[in-house]
């Protein structure tokens, strides 16, 4: 597909060494879920030194999304770019990251044609390459009918209140883009950028966090009047009798996800199951039986799927291994997927964009990429039909670098995805 001139004059202002210095920039704020401050307020001040108009949309006053708009002209079609400004690892984490302190966490680095950095991946390059696509559009004096919508978000990583961890230190989703979209933040749609490999991602997983606990005996025990052998489910100590049924919620998370596999025009959605965590007994005090044990599951479901019906299957696997328990639901996030018929026009323009850029049509992303969870359950839930597109690779999988070439043709893509959307005249 031939690019015009008027989409080449937009093209020809992406400066590639900014976008580079850009998304450095971000990734080397270390902006882990709950303090995304700084970063913040970078965002802000990027967007009002470059002339768009630039607000801070805040649930909490130390965590603003950052909103900035460039107006259109006429009655053209909206649509609003969004990426997280939060990473995923903490520094102090080292009971589930053993290197969690390890640079590549926290910052990024050059490193021949490749960005490297955990922020760059997830998800601070996306962000830079529409960042750099909506200034082009701006300095090449186009103009467009529809608004362009920018907006960083706090709070897309899962940290989720349970037991003493409460709000407002642990607390992720309400503040960010939900929050965004409740107070401004609208759009006729919305690209959800993240990294996608180029394909197109129309739903995302919701998911249903539980918390297992399993009992032992009434009365803890003092080590020297342990007796064994004693069957593990008679076990008085609620730690060994937590054993067993992890062995079997492991299988049956391999039943679960095969049997909830959920396609539809959007994608292919494989509900995955992780026990996340465990507790049982504290550490400065191991001289008896521990009375109670828990684990807690991440299990991802499908829009289809209701999480009470997920917790009686734990229940069942409690009382299937002879033990006394109780399985509570502590979070819950449902999945949305983008109506096909309302969503074409933005898929339309962002084929159009791949087509002339990469050339061929894009392809449904792999189930990985629709198997998580990402804001544009968010923008689907709210009515304003999403879709999830972009350069690079998950770092769910153990990717930490970026190509410079992947983020360039990014910025190349949002640009004339822009173009073409909002040059569109809106109905009503």
């Amino acid at each position: 597909m031939k690019i015009g001139a008027r989409a080449q004059s937009v093209l020809d202002k992406i400066d590639v060494d900014e976008l580079v210095k850009v998304a450095l920039d971000l990734a080397n704020i270390d902006s882990p879920t709950g303090s995304e401050g700084p970063v913040g307020e970078y965002v802000y001040e990027w967007l009002t030194r470059e002339g768009f108009a630039a607000r801070k949309v805040a649930l909490m006053p130390d965590r603003p999304n950052v909103l900035g708009t460039l107006p259109g002209i006429s009655h053209g079609k909206s649509l609003v770019f969004n990426s997280h400004m939060d990473t995923t690892i903490h520094k102090d984490e080292w009971w589930t990251t053993r290197r969690a302190a390890d640079p590549v966490f926290h910052s990024a680095w050059r490193d021949g044609d490749v960005l490297v950095g955990n922020g760059i991946c997830n998800d601070k390059g996306p962000m830079a390459t529409w960042l750099l696509a909506a200034k082009a559009i701006k300095d090449s004096g186009v103009k467009l009918k529809g608004d362009l919508l920018l907006m960083a978000v706090v709070g897309e990583i899962g940290v989720e209140p349970v037991d003493e961890f409460q709000s407002p230190a642990y607390l992720a989703k309400e503040p960010g883009t939900r929050f965004a979209i409740t107070h401004g933040g609208v759009a006729d749609y919305a690209l959800v950028a993240e990294g996608t490999d180029f394909g197109l991602v129309g739903v995302e997983a919701g998911k249903a966090f539980f918390k297992v606990t399993v009992f032992g005996n009434d009365l803890p025990i003092y080590t020297p009047y342990i007796s064994r052998p004693t069957p593990v489910e008679k076990n008085p100590n609620a730690i060994v009798r937590m054993a067993p049924l992890i062995q079997r919620i492991d299988e049956w998370a391999y039943e679960y996800e095969q049997r909830n596999r959920y396609e539809c025009p959007g994608g292919v959605i494989v509900p995955r199951v992780n026990i996340g965590a465990i507790r049982g007994g504290v550490a400065y005090k191991i001289t008896k039986t521990v009375q109670q044990c828990a684990i807690y599951l991440d299990v991802r479901i499908t829009p289809v799927q209701n999480p009470l019906d997920i917790r009686e299957d734990l229940r069942r696997l409690v009382a299937g291994a002879g033990l006394t328990g109780e399985v509570e639901l502590y979070t819950y996030r449902p999945a949305f997927e983008a109506d096909p018929k309302k969503v074409e026009p933005l898929a339309s323009a962002i084929t159009r964009a791949h087509q002339a850029v990469l050339g061929g049509t894009p392809k449904p992303a792999s189930p990985p990429f629709s198997s998580m969870w990402r804001d544009i359950n968010c923008f689907n839930e709210m009515r304003i039909p999403a879709i999830t597109y972009g350069p690079g690779i998950s770092v769910g999988g153990g990717n930490f670098g970026m190509k410079i070439a992947d983020m360039v043709t990014g910025a190349q893509l949002y640009g004339l995805t822009a173009l073409d959307l909002c040059d569109q005249e809106r109905a009503g």
